[in-house]
């Protein structure tokens, strides 16, 4: 009886197809260079795995990740897990000269990582220099075993990754940029899947079709991967419900049109027609536009083509085409109306844990603004002015990456001449921040942190400035999930605005995009020690200088303390 038992008890074992808590995941992803052709115009690219863009990774919340890099192409490469929490293993969190120096030519490192608390649609991506335009890919976390979603189990799961497509070699866009302090040049067209779609030349080919069947719903995870450009999204007379927003379920709600930043992800429902259309149906994205500066006014379109009954003999070439009505470039009430919309589920099963009470209050402007031309022999710049340099700040401090990486400094009791932690708590030398902008457009330099200590509850307000003019900021922070509690445009008013602020359910995300012309306020728990990255999600912003870091100190108990460094972790 006890041997049958036994066999019993180890046949459902058997049975099982994966742990209940949780599995270690071995992946490899070989960084290459691998010829890409896309609007007639073939170039050698920087890629993973010799994939545009690169594999899917799939793991289940409560996994252990054990992803080996292989940096076989000239540049160095760095990998970040864009919203993953990275619970005291900021080692594995990826951006370049903050938590690790890069992977050098020849060289490997094993991102190490478990995924705590975290469910739904992530993704990855170079996290050095300009190399995400074609190094990124999806990661998708699904629930552990037996805990469904809190919405219809779609008939099939489809990622939708937008990015940017450049003729040119985007190091070089990035170096002329730099050394000229002007605008770097925009990109050539957005894509779907890496494919630009009909609607450019030459692409009717490389076009993303998404063929479903009639009276089916079907999950979109939808990445925006794109380097410098919000997108609106549409697909041609259906709606969709958005049910998840950077990996936290929301409150589901319809709409036409969606609005994703830089960084940010959205899972939406589609639920196709009851029965076949006789229509085949454009699925359509393009910038919204809020600054002055030039940008790519192009439209990427992939085809949602419905399965033909098996008696139907019409050529699907024949269909109809329809086509969706997207917001105006420059439609702020539109995002806005769109921001609002999103609320946290905040159930039993999934509480939006926001807190109520801070210990800390900070106020960070974010914007751009110039240096002086650093140009030798009386050379002019192609800046705002021919004798000063695009530049961005957050709270007038433009960020210089240093050359020894943040968090390796922190941990080894060496940052003496790496950072100063004195990072300011709100602007040194207020002004009208959405009014006329002052005559002093120069900005200062410098690596500055933040430091906090372990547990403490924070309220962070960024406020958009008008120098250079206004626009819109996708700012992410790595290493936490925040909550958005209030939004709003001219500047806050910290004796009015705070009332209004959502704390029972507002938007729990890892990126938001301060408002152009406005503000956002959040608030997060410092409970993840280390050293973490803040900045735009526009690459040309970080390039110029709109980032910052906070340092998480140690915590007192052992579970509440940075892990040490592994051995393969690169050196500078």
């Amino acid at each position: 009886m006890a041997s049958w038992l036994l066999f019993s008890v180890f046949s459902c074992v058997l049975l099982l197809p994966e742990p209940a808590f949780g599995i270690t995941r071995h992946y490899t992803l070989d960084i290459k260079m691998h010829n890409v052709t896309r609007l007639c115009h073939t170039k050698s690219l920087v890629s993973v795995n010799g994939k545009f863009p690169g594999p899917k990774i799939i793991a289940r919340e409560g996994d252990q990740l054990l992803i080996k890099v292989v940096n076989h192409v000239p540049n160095n490469i760095s990998l970040h897990w864009h919203g993953i929490r990275q619970l005291r293993s900021g080692w594995a969190d990826g951006p370049a000269y903050i938590t690790q120096c890069p992977i050098q030519t020849g060289q490997s490192y094993v991102y190490n990582y478990t995924i705590v608390g975290q469910r739904g649609t992530l993704w990855y991506h170079a996290h050095i220099s300009w190399l995400r335009a074609t190094v990124y890919g999806p990661l998708i976390i699904l629930p552990k075993h037996g805990v469904p979603y809190p919405f219809p189990k779609p008939h099939k799961e489809v990622p939708m990754v937008f990015g940017e497509w450049f003729n040119a070699d985007t190091e070089a866009i990035i170096r002329q940029a730099t050394l000229t302090g002007g605008g770097p040049n925009v990109s050539d067209a957005y894509t779907i899947n890496g494919l630009p779609g009909p609607l450019y030349n030459c692409s009717a080919k490389d076009t993303f079709r998404l063929r479903v069947k009639a009276g089916k719903t079907y999950l979109l995870r939808i990445i925006n991967a794109a380097l410098n450009d919000e997108l609106f999204f549409s697909i041609a007379n259906h709606t969709v419900t958005v049910v998840e927003a950077d990996a936290v379920y929301v409150k589901p709600f319809e709409t036409n049109t969606i609005l994703i930043a830089p960084g940010q992800t959205t899972n939406v429902l589609l639920k196709t027609k009851p029965s076949y259309p006789s229509a085949s149906f454009f699925m359509t994205a393009r910038p919204y536009a809020t600054g002055q500066g030039t940008f790519d006014n192009t439209t990427v379109a992939g085809i949602l083509e419905y399965e033909q009954p098996k008696h139907a003999k019409t050529n699907i070439k024949n269909l109809p085409l329809f086509t969706p009505v997207l917001p105006a470039l420059n439609d702020t009430n539109f995002a806005t109306k769109f921001s609002n919309k999103l609320r946290s589920l905040n159930s039993k099963k999934f509480p939006a844990n926001v807190p109520q009470e801070v210990d800390r209050k900070f106020f960070f402007t974010v914007g751009l603004g110039t240096n002086p031309c650093n140009h030798k022999n009386n050379q002019t710049c192609q800046g705002p002015t021919n004798t000063t340099m695009f530049a961005a700040s957050i709270s007038n401090i433009s960020f210089t990456l240093p050359t020894k990486a943040l968090l390796q400094s922190h941990y080894s009791g060496r940052s003496n001449g790496v950072y100063s932690p004195n990072f300011p708590w709100s602007p040194i030398v207020p002004f009208n921040y959405t009014g006329t902008p002052p005559n002093n457009t120069m900005v200062s330099t410098g690596t500055n942190l933040m430091v906090l200590r372990y547990n403490t509850s924070v309220e962070l307000v960024m406020q958009d400035t008008s120098i250079l003019g206004a626009e819109s900021h996708p700012l992410h922070l790595h290493g936490f999930n925040f909550f958005v509690v209030g939004q709003g445009f001219g500047n806050f008013d910290p004796n009015k605005d705070p009332k209004k602020f959502n704390l029972v359910d507002p938007i729990e995300r890892n990126t938001v995009g301060v408002p152009s012309g406005g503000w956002a306020a959040i608030r997060f728990l410092a409970d993840n020690p280390g050293v973490w990255f803040m900045h735009c999600h526009l690459e040309v912003h970080t390039s110029w200088g709109l980032r910052m870091a906070w340092l998480v100190l140690d915590g007192d108990k052992p579970d509440q303390k940075l892990i040490p460094p592994p051995a393969d972790l690169p050196k500078c």
